[in-house]
Parts: C-alpha cells; sequence; structure tokens
C-alpha cells in the first residue's frame, strides 16, 4: 500500500525520489581524464545553504515532475477583485483583499488623483522630519471617529504597524499573551520587544484565563492580543469574554481588526460591532489600509498618549517615510464609502453565506469559517492543494493555495476570499468545481504514485 504525501514515510519517499531525480538531472560529463577537476569551493555565505531552501527547492521539483505551474507570484493584467486576468485569461478571482470591491472605485481614484496632482505620489520623507501632509491627520482622525478612540496613526505597512507599536510598548520585564494562530507580525513584534511570549489555544478565553491565573503576577506590564476576523481560518473570537478577562487581570487588551474592518457586524464597523461590546473596552485597536480600504499602509487607533508615544518612539514610524498622499486620500474615501453604502456588507454577507452553505452541502471541509468573506476548504496535504488550485485555474478559477510551513500540513487548504462583487452563479459554479475536483483527486492515484508512475520518464 502506497503511503499517503502527508505522512512522514511518504514525505520521506517524496524526498528521496526527487533527490534521485535532481541528482540525474544535474548530473554533467565526466571531465577529462587529464584534467584536474577543482575542488568545490565551501563558504558559509552560500545562499543556496540557507535553512529551508534544499525543502524549497525539493517542492518545486517536486511539482515540475508532476506538471504543476507555480500558483504563486502570477502577474494580474487587470484590477483584481472578483475577476482578474492572468496571462491574457479572464478567471473569477477569490484572491483579493477587497471585500466591498472598493479598489478602483470612481471617487477612490478620484480622491488619489487629486492628492496627487497636489502633493505628488511620496510624502518624500519622515512624517517627524518634513513628512507630515493634511491627509495623514484627516484619515487618523477619520479612523479615530470610526472606532471611538481619542487618537490615531498611520504607517506604512500593516506588518510593520504591529511589529513595530508591540516593540515599542512593551519591554523585557513585560508579558505578551497571543492567540496561538496570531499572525506572523504580532509573533515578530513581541520578540523584537524582549517581553515574554505566551500563546493560548485558538479562541479560547478559559485556556488564556489559566496562563493569567499562573503567570500574570510574574510580569510588569501585560498585552492581550487577538484578531477581528482570522485570515486562514475565518472564525472570529468572542470580545466580551477576553475584555472580561483583560480588566480582571490588569492587562491591557489590543485587537488586530485587519480582516474585521468592513466585514464584521452588521454595518462592518468591526469585531466590537459583531460581538455587540462598546469599542472603548478595547485598549487598542490596529488595522490594515489594504483590505476593505483598497490601498496600503496600517494604523493604530488608541489614547492619545499611547499615540503621541508611538509617534516619538516607534522606529516603524519614527524612521520611515510617511503614508504616500494617494494613499492616506484614498484610503479615507473608502472609509467614507463604507459607512454611506451599508448595502456592500450586505450584499458581501449574503455571498458568503451562499459559499459556505453551498460548501457543506458537497461535503467540503470549511473548518471553522463562519463564511464571513474568509473561507477555507481544507485538503490536509500540501501537494494536493496545490494541485487542486492548478486544476481549478485551467477551468477558469483563480485561488492560492496555503501550505506548510504556513499551516500544518494537516492543514493545507485553498483559501477563498469572498467579496461584494462575486455573483451567486461565480459562487456555485466555483464550490461545484472544487467538490469535482477534490473527488478526482482522491479517487485517482495518490500524488507519490503519480511521482513513482515517472520515474522512467
Amino acid at each position: 500500500m502506497s503511503q499517503a504525501p502527508g505522512s512522514d514515510g511518504g514525505r520521506a519517499a517524496l524526498a528521496s525520489f526527487v533527490t534521485n531525480r535532481l541528482g540525474r538531472h544535474a548530473a554533467k560529463p565526466s571531465a577529462p581524464r587529464n584534467e584536474a577537476k577543482a575542488p568545490a569551493k565551501e563558504t558559509a555565505q552560500d545562499f543556496a545553504k540557507l535553512t529551508g531552501y534544499r525543502e524549497l527547492k525539493l517542492q518545486r521539483s517536486a511539482a515540475d515532475l508532476i506538471g504543476l505551474d507555480n500558483p504563486f507570484f502570477r502577474v494580474h493584467e487587470a484590477k483584481a477583485g472578483a475577476t482578474t486576468r492572468i496571462g491574457g485569461k479572464a478567471l473569477t478571482n477569490f484572491s483579493s483583499y477587497d471585500y466591498l470591491g472598493l479598489n478602483g472605485h470612481p471617487e477612490v481614484n478620484a480622491a488619489a488623483k487629486r492628492a496627487i496632482e497636489q502633493f505628488g505620489t511620496s510624502a518624500s520623507a519622515s512624517r517627524v522630519v518634513a513628512g507630515e501632509r493634511p491627509g495623514h491627520l484627516s484619515l487618523e482622525n477619520a479612523l479615530a471617529r470610526h472606532y471611538g478612540t481619542e487618537a490615531c496613526v498611520v504607517m506604512v505597512s500593516g506588518h510593520a504597524t504591529n511589529v513595530t507599536a508591540i516593540g515599542a510598548i512593551l519591554e523585557e520585564p513585560d508579558v505578551i499573551f497571543h492567540d496561538a494562530l496570531i499572525h506572523n507580525s504580532v509573533v515578530t513584534g513581541a520578540q523584537l520587544s524582549g517581553a515574554k511570549r505566551r500563546s493560548f489555544a485558538h479562541n479560547d478565553a478559559e485556556s488564556l484565563e489559566k496562563l493569567l491565573a499562573a503567570t500574570r503576577h510574574e510580569h510588569r506590564r501585560a498585552l492581550i492580543v487577538i484578531e477581528g476576523l482570522y485570515s486562514m481560518d475565518g472564525d472570529t473570537p468572542d470580545l466580551a469574554a477576553f475584555v472580561a478577562l483583560k480588566e480582571r487581570y490588569d492587562c491591557w487588551l489590543m485587537v488586530d481588526d485587519a480582516h474585521g474592518l468592513g466585514v464584521l457586524g452588521r454595518t462592518g464597523a468591526g469585531l466590537h460591532e459583531h460581538c455587540g461590546v462598546d469599542p472603548s473596552a478595547v485598549d487598542i485597536w490596529m488595522g490594515t489600509l489594504s483590505k476593505t480600504l483598497s490601498t496600503c499602509g496600517g494604523y493604530i487607533a488608541g489614547p492619545s498618549a499611547l499615540v503621541e508615544y508611538l509617534k516619538c518612539t516607534a522606529g516603524g514610524f519614527l524612521y520611515s517615510v510617511g503614508l504616500s498622499p494617494p494613499l492616506a486620500a484614498a484610503a479615507e474615501t473608502a472609509l467614507n464609502l463604507l459607512h454611506a453604502e451599508p448595502e456592500r456588507v450586505e450584499r458581501l454577507r449574503r455571498n458568503g453565506a451562499l459559499f459556505l452553505a453551498s460548501a457543506k452541502k458537497l461535503g467540503l471541509d470549511v473548518g471553522t469559517s463562519l463564511g464571513l468573506a474568509v473561507i477555507p476548504v481544507i485538503v490536509g496535504d500540501s501537494l494536493k492543494a496545490v494541485t487542486l488550485s492548478d486544476r481549478l485555474f485551467a477551468r477558469g478559477i483563480n485561488v492560492q493555495p496555503i501550505i506548510h510551513p504556513a499551516v500544518p500540513e494537516r492543514a493545507s487548504r485553498l483559501r477563498f476570499f469572498i467579496t461584494s462583487e462575486h455573483t451567486p452563479e461565480q459562487i456555485k459554479d466555483t464550490v461545484n468545481a472544487v467538490a469535482e475536483e477534490l473527488a478526482a483527486l482522491q479517487t485517482g492515484a495518490s500524488l507519490i504514485e503519480q511521482l513513482m508512475a515517472r520515474r522512467g520518464a
């Protein structure tokens, strides 16, 4: 019986087979007998010796052997929303964060163009030096009003916002408690800070309480970090439960609502509206401009003392160029459209519910997703996930595989981002195609068997 590709034996067999193939393909003619072959020079500076590089090459070689195209870094030749164009081919697209279809909206484009005409395409300096522009302050005020906070600061990168804010707020005597599935940027920020880092089971307030009861007294300040909508699984935390814990154990609570803004709650206000919690109960609201707000950057909204401190000490703000003026203008306009057109949120909600219900009806594993813009289809094997993505691409559907090490091997998946602009027909056709192709993969020869069948090719 053949071993599953995801098993230890299967992965070892795959690695061994691909290594042998690579060895045969890489073989060169022997040097003439009268020529001495110079010994290969070993150097620690060889980038090919970086940890993980060999595994990356083995994975790519395995895909090549069974005829799979690389699904990553494909060039989109048009605005990527509910549809896109790649290689001259029109596709239904499920790999875009444009949840409310605001990227390319006429009002958003017009705001960006006006800012370009007045300020150009760059702030040209750090804001603290000479890069402050009216659009920065206007966007920050709009975001602060949205969350009902005293102040807000915007930065040029969502990832850098978490890294630099957490890195600036916490120090070695402190501790950060975070969800086990928290975003990489939060983990990186915790490492930068030097604070102790403790993780609790995903969305499990009881797990966090046990950690707090056992260890909170060991540290000076404590920060709890959760996400609004988890971008791999499409589920949400019980915000009220985490607010109660932060109050009981004297902690700050930070919510990374990057994927929640525009998605969660009746009007898309975010996790607080979804859970019916006063946003002022959260100490730090973090978000990005690259999802619903259809630009690029990140922000922290909270007390004025926090924002003032970050503007003067956070390296990712202090030593970075200010947000591009057209991006600031476009993001603020997108936020205004979110408030003015709540029907976009309702369309998104209907589309997500349709996808989720259709997928469950056909027996697809959607994990813990609530059907709110992010819906995974878990297939449990990296090669199978890449193969499924490749087959769907051939059928005019663009969806990315999420594979090890981004997720555990057994949790490899396709991740579907739903938008308000997808049609019911696009959703139904896609779910049917996923079920058909996945069934074909499961009933056909295993990927290891396909590779072995090509041994003599």
